[in-house]
């Protein structure tokens, strides 16, 4: 099994460099590494003077927006410390170019209105370099006026395909939703894990069915047969029973459910003993932190699977240093949201001391030709801000998550 996922991983990447095909190829250059320093013990400035529309000299200021409160905190929370751990690390081992680094989060609540807002207050603040936001909708709310301000925004997780557009100084960290869709159909034919699936999906929810229809897509192209689809809306979102039983009934073997921790919770307490035990349900990043929501029965999350380029469990040692750091510092080991904020500061730091600027311009330039050896994977950017790494899947059993198939 270990080599169908080297094949897939292979897999992975032709997809992603066929979603690019159309843009003009980069020659990666070396860049910084985003293997971790000792961690420091120095907290982040959380507030600067304000209607300041520079940064004092000596310092670098990121600034992000993302939910740290309400039923989506979780993912906001994540990236956050992520983020915050990198700049402690960064500031302990020098800076960045010399220059120590503060890092101010803006709470949105999801919301892509209070995203607006906050990233007016993090220009007031004198933000240099933006995260942009945890979810695509705050992302897209806010990626014009970055675009204007000549900010550069990378966004650690904000996956939509759109959201980048009409900005050539926007680039992610994450996977884009299409290619998780494809990848995840072509993981299920390359691992034989069925010949007809099951779709679970929230309709009016552009991450979901985004998902829903790069799978599809996928999956016909390659002979996997869609057997059976149930959908769902945030207005109905407490109770799934009749969704399930049609899925239980259809037979399937897998269930694709590309939706949020939240729902995701709630769909499989709701299904715990339903369905045989050899189903598997199968899921993309936005399954991170699903142990979190179930953990009064965390096997109501077995045999779920999720698609990820970030593992806790990975050996490389640059990984288990960040994991290691990170569950000193929050008593939790960290989920694919945390790694993919502190790889973002990362990739920040080796871009700045490439390019010698926190420009917007400068550093969009530069993300062309760099390569970062992160947690999620070593990365290089294209033209439509997207970013090249493998990917693996995450089995979920007992409450631990491990690579599939070793």
């Amino acid at each position: 099994m270990k080599k169908v996922i080297a094949v897939f991983m292979a897999v992975c990447m032709v997809f992603m460099m066929a979603a690019c095909s159309n843009k003009s190829s980069n020659t990666p250059a070396a860049s910084g590494s985003s293997t971790p320093a000792s961690s420091g013990s120095s907290t982040p400035a959380s507030s600067g003077s304000s209607g300041s529309s520079a940064a004092p000299a000596g310092t670098v200021k990121i600034g992000g927006i993302g939910p740290l409160t309400g039923p989506y905190a979780n993912y906001g929370v994540s990236v956050s410390q992520g983020a915050k751990l990198a700049v402690e690390e960064i500031n302990a081992a020098g800076g960045i170019n010399g220059m120590q680094v503060e890092l101010q989060y803006e709470d949105s609540q999801g919301d892509p209105e209070s995203a607006v807002n906050a990233y007016g207050k993090l220009m007031d603040w004198g933000m240099e370099l933006s995260l942009g936001g945890v979810f695509s909708g705050e992302t897209a709310s806010i990626v014009a006026a970055a675009m204007e301000d000549d900010i550069m925004l990378l966004t650690p997780s904000g996956s939509a395909d759109a959201i980048l557009e009409g900005n050539d100084k926007a680039f992610r960290v994450c996977f884009y939703d299409s290619f998780q869709g494809a990848a995840a159909a072509q993981y299920v034919v390359d691992n034989n894990m069925a010949t007809e699936v099951g779709v679970f999906y929230q309709s009016d929810l552009d991450y979901s069915k985004g998902l829903y229809e790069s799978f599809v897509e996928r999956a016909n192209s390659i002979g996997l047969t869609t057997k059976e689809v149930q959908t769902f809306t945030n207005g109905t979102n407490t109770d799934f029973s009749t969704q399930i039983n049609a899925l239980v009934n259809s037979g399937v073997k897998v269930v694709f459910i590309p939706i949020y921790a939240e729902e995701a919770s709630t769909f499989l307490t709701q299904a715990k003993g339903k369905f045989a035990d050899d189903v598997y349900f199968f899921g993309a990043d936005g399954l991170d932190g699903i142990l979190g929501k179930v953990e009064q029965d965390v096997t109501i999350a077995d045999n779920v699977l999720m698609l990820t380029p970030f593992a806790a469990e990975d050996t490389a040692e640059n990984v288990q240093a960040f994991v290691a750091a990170y569950q000193k510092a929050y008593e939790a080991t960290p989920d694919q949201f945390a790694a993919d904020g502190y790889d973002a500061v990362y990739v920040y730091k080796a871009a700045v001391e490439a390019a010698g600027s926190t420009s917007g311009e400068a550093l969009a330039a530069t993300m062309l030709s760099l390569t970062v050896n992160g947690v999620t994977g070593t990365m290089t950017w294209t033209e439509d801000g997207n970013t090249n790494k493998p990917a693996s899947a995450i089995l979920y059993k007992n409450g631990e998550g491990s690579v599939f198939g070793d």
